[in-house]
């Protein structure tokens, strides 16, 4: 049968909540179109339920994913670049119709966003050096400080970068052992629905990774004011939305990591998400944790071990 006499199927996005892919609990959908404003797809609208099951899947989760040796969370995360890498063709085409770009600027996006999970998996079990270590202290004691993950993290990703920027706020979350609540560019959700795909089948525990698509604004504020989220990353947030969202943060002093002055507005159009990150997204959503440990009396014998 010859292409012209067949339908082609169009593709149902679904949300990606504790490694399932459930529609929004409210039925909800919008349409989802490209920079022309042609139409792409319905995306799921989320409700405020669907992001309080996302915090309970994010919870469930974190126990298994924090406890998990650095080096197991560095192979899963290499894992994801792995599984990317074979559908980069369908990440360069969601990325040119949902940012604008030729399919040559588009596939630059995806193959520095692939770099950056492989980058990222690289940090997981070296960012305890740089944030921790042993404390000189008057006295026969044993000091060391250790980074340890804050539990929940919220996070908003930013409106105009749907792919790269997404990666660069959700892998360092997961790489130091939080899991995240992802609320995608409301624009733009189709590739964070799509690596929700992907991250189902990278050996990610369900759970980690929750990603909901819809209005930034009627999602982002059930889940500052949840009491068992522990976190926030307000990047996807206008200046406005943003001072709401530390407010509500403030009553269980969630940890918030505020957007950088180029993403105040919300649009997230002069931040540079292929420059080198750097380790502060690695660090923002760390708990220290410092031990003394006696190393006991030391006398003209030596140690009384």
């Amino acid at each position: 049968m010859s292409d012209q006499n067949r339908l082609g199927v169009f593709k149902t996005y679904k949300l990606y909540v504790g490694g399932k892919f459930p529609r929004s609990e409210s039925g909800r959908v919008y349409e989802v179109t490209d920079s022309k404003g042609q139409w792409l797809a319905n995306a799921p609208q989320s409700s405020r339920k669907d992001a309080r099951d996302a915090v309970v899947a994010a919870r469930k989760a974190f126990g298994g994913w924090s406890g998990a040796t650095a080096y197991n969370r560095g192979q899963v995360l290499y894992r994801v670049a792995e599984m990317l890498e074979g559908r980069k063709e369908q990440f360069v085409r969601e990325v040119a119709a949902s940012e604008g770009l030729s399919k040559s600027k588009a596939a630059a996006v995806v193959d520095a966003a692939i770099d950056r999970w492989v980058w990222y998996a690289g940090w997981t079990d070296k960012i305890g050096q740089i944030s921790g270590g042993a404390n000189p202290v008057a006295g026969p004691f044993f000091n060391l400080s250790t980074p340890e993950p804050t539990g929940v993290v919220a996070v908003l990703a930013p409106q105009k970068s749907s792919f790269l920027g997404l990666v660069s706020v959700i892998a360092p979350v997961i790489a130091t052992g939080n899991t995240a609540v992802v609320i995608a560019s409301a624009d733009a959700p189709l590739p964070a629905l799509s690596l929700g795909e992907v991250l189902a089948t990278s050996d990610l525990p369900g759970g980690v990774v929750n990603i909901l698509s819809g209005a930034t604004a009627e999602l982002a504020a059930p889940l500052a004011a949840h009491q068992d989220v522990n976190a926030i990353d307000l990047t996807g947030a206008g200046a406005e939305l943003a001072k709401e969202l530390e407010i509500a943060a403030a009553d269980n002093l969630k940890r918030v990591l505020r957007p950088l002055p180029a993403e105040a507005d919300g649009s997230d159009t002069s931040t540079d998400w292929s420059a080198a990150p750097g380790t502060h997204r690695l660090t923002a959503f760390l708990e220290t944790k410092t031990v003394w440990h006696p190393t006991g009396a030391l006398g003209a014998s030596g140690s009384s071990y």
